[in-house]
């Protein structure tokens, strides 16, 4: 593993591997028999720098690489107890992310440090009642009034939702808007009006699990994390980082319930010999040793990438949906292997095998990762970072702003006279459901939401719709007015490129903008622009 781990990755493993079985293992039992996790174990986790590993300095953190996390990650799954791993996990890697990566300085300042040195443990609020994978059907909802937002809804599925200390919540703070309209904003236990209830589950006993509600949530505007709107894209991005995770500890998971079930091989004998040496087990595990290590040599190929920044969503899907279902039938095949003993509760692989079934829910289902595989390999989708396409954005447009080409040419009398003409026409046809693309397009300035607009505000969307009822249009947004041409004009801030038939679903409510975007239905170039467009412009159905 030279080409990955050096000296300092395995003085590190052996920090982490002490840790584990020195201040967790022995206690494991009794925290899962309690369902809880004491707060003790975070502060000692803070005080040996465990909780910060790639956190900037100037907030506790160590700034380590990403290998030092694969090492972290596998040495707390080593300790036969996922719940514990978990919780860790979801502290460090999925609530304080988006704060990190997005959140204001007054955010990171307020909740990194506390989180690094493990006085306050936080969550991630996304799946809800009637939404899971689905971000775009959340109806958790936050009302700005004045300095404050006011938050109603529930949550569910909350891991480190009753024990934390603040939980990063997705809400729609734009329910019109679609994706567009999910923003992530900061909500700390104790705030009047949110309340939680523990839920009780199959695995992971140790880590706690929790419903939320908020009930006219009272928090400050400041709580908001990055900019409002752009919650969903947060999401997407860190979605990367959640799948990795998981496959690292899934392929972890498979190599402790092998050594642990070889152990008891080894010791355990019928009829005159240990059970090892039967050829029909011996072949069994054989091929399970075989593909956990092909598997794990993927994700670290996986890890290689996230490290050197490519985002690379397919094969991080690759990695979670190979290694979370290759760890269910691991531990199906190790506890075969103890007969009875296997089925009771004093024995760790039982544990292992109730853990081990929830990692094809977690961070995206495995049918989730397939669909997106699909598309990538065989519909030729692409998905490309929302962070690096908006600072992008932020840079390119005060580069082209200065550039002649980027505002189209002023339409000649003629044209304004063919605008005002499909406008009109719109206005006749606008609740129809049978609209066409080009139709449809022509109703932009009617729906145009010009207080979204900033002041002196320049955008260019060339639109290019495949199909009979579409074709090539450029949406001009210049300060506070929208002008719709035939043609592809100027210079695009982006392009927006579909099946005409796929816009009109779009538009008229027969489509699930999440899954479109998600399945390359609706391809862009420009994240950052095209979540503007999403909400300068009303949708016609947004049912």
């Amino acid at each position: 593993m030279g080409q990955y781990f050096n000296e300092e990755h395995e003085m590190f493993r052996q920090t982490v591997r002490d840790f584990v079985q020195k201040e967790v293992a022995p206690f494991i039992n009794k925290w899962e028999e309690e369902e809880k996790i004491p707060r003790e174990i975070f502060l000692r986790m803070g005080e040996l720098g465990l909780l910060g590993i790639n956190f900037p300095e100037e907030y506790g953190g160590t700034n380590n690489d990403f290998w030092h996390t694969v090492v972290y990650l596998e040495e707390l799954t080593n300790n036969t107890c996922a719940g514990y791993a978990g919780a860790v996990s979801v502290h460090q890697y999925m609530a304080t992310n988006h704060i990190l990566s997005a959140g204001s300085d007054e955010l990171k300042e307020k909740y990194l440090r506390p989180s690094i040195e493990g006085k306050w443990v936080g969550s991630i609020a996304i799946s809800e009642p009637g939404a899971g994978s689905d971000v775009a059907a959340l109806r958790c909802t936050a009302k700005r009034e004045g300095d404050y937002y006011i938050i109603n809804g529930s949550k569910t599925f909350i891991t480190n939702g009753v024990y934390g200390n603040f939980v990063t919540v997705a809400c729609k703070t734009d329910p019109a808007a679609g994706l567009a309209g999910v923003s992530l904003i900061v909500v700390d236990q104790g705030t009047p009006g949110f309340t939680t209830n523990k839920l009780k589950k199959m695995g992971w006993k140790s880590s706690d699990t929790g419903e939320l509600f908020f009930d006219n949530v009272k928090v400050p505007v400041s709580n908001l994390v990055g900019k409002e709107g752009q919650g969903f894209f947060y999401i997407m991005e860190s979605f990367q980082l959640e799948r990795l995770v998981a496959a690292i500890m899934g392929v972890a998971g498979c190599e402790r319930g092998i050594d642990y079930t070889l152990k008891y091989m080894h010791e355990r004998s019928v009829f005159g010999k240990p059970i090892e040496k039967y050829q029909v087990l011996r072949h069994k595990m054989a091929d399970i040793i075989t593909e956990v290590e092909i598997t794990k040599r993927f994700v670290y190929y996986c890890c290689d990438l996230f490290s050197r920044g490519i985002f690379a969503v397919k094969e991080c899907s690759m990695a979670k949906m190979k290694a979370t279902e290759l760890g269910k039938r691991v531990a199906d095949e190790c506890l075969q292997m103890f007969g009875g003993y296997g089925y009771m509760s004093e024995y760790p692989i039982e544990r292992g095998y109730r853990d081990a079934r929830v990692g094809t829910i977690v961070g995206g289902t495995t049918e989730i990762m397939k669909e997106i595989i699909s598309k990538m390999a065989i519909d030729g989708v692409n998905y490309e970072s929302a962070y690096k396409n908006m600072k992008a954005q932020s840079t390119d447009n005060g580069q082209q702003i200065n550039k002649k080409e980027t505002v189209p040419k002023a339409p000649t009398k003629n044209e304004k006279q063919e605008t005002t003409n499909n406008k009109n026409i719109s206005s006749t046809i606008k609740q129809s459901t049978n609209m066409t693309a080009r139709e449809i397009i022509y109703t932009l300035p009617e729906r145009f939401k010009s207080e979204k607009v900033d002041d002196h505000a320049l955008h260019v969307f060339h639109m290019k719709l495949d199909g009979e009822t579409g074709g090539e249009f450029t949406v001009d947004v210049k300060d506070k007015n929208v002008i719709v041409q035939d043609g592809l004009l100027g210079t695009p801030t982006c392009v927006i490129t579909a099946k005409a038939t796929d816009y009109e679903d779009l538009e008229l409510g027969r489509g699930n903008p999440q899954m479109m975007f998600m399945m390359g239905k609706i391809k862009v170039t420009n994240l950052g622009e095209v979540m503007k467009f999403i909400t300068y412009f009303s949708r016609i159905n947004p049912a």
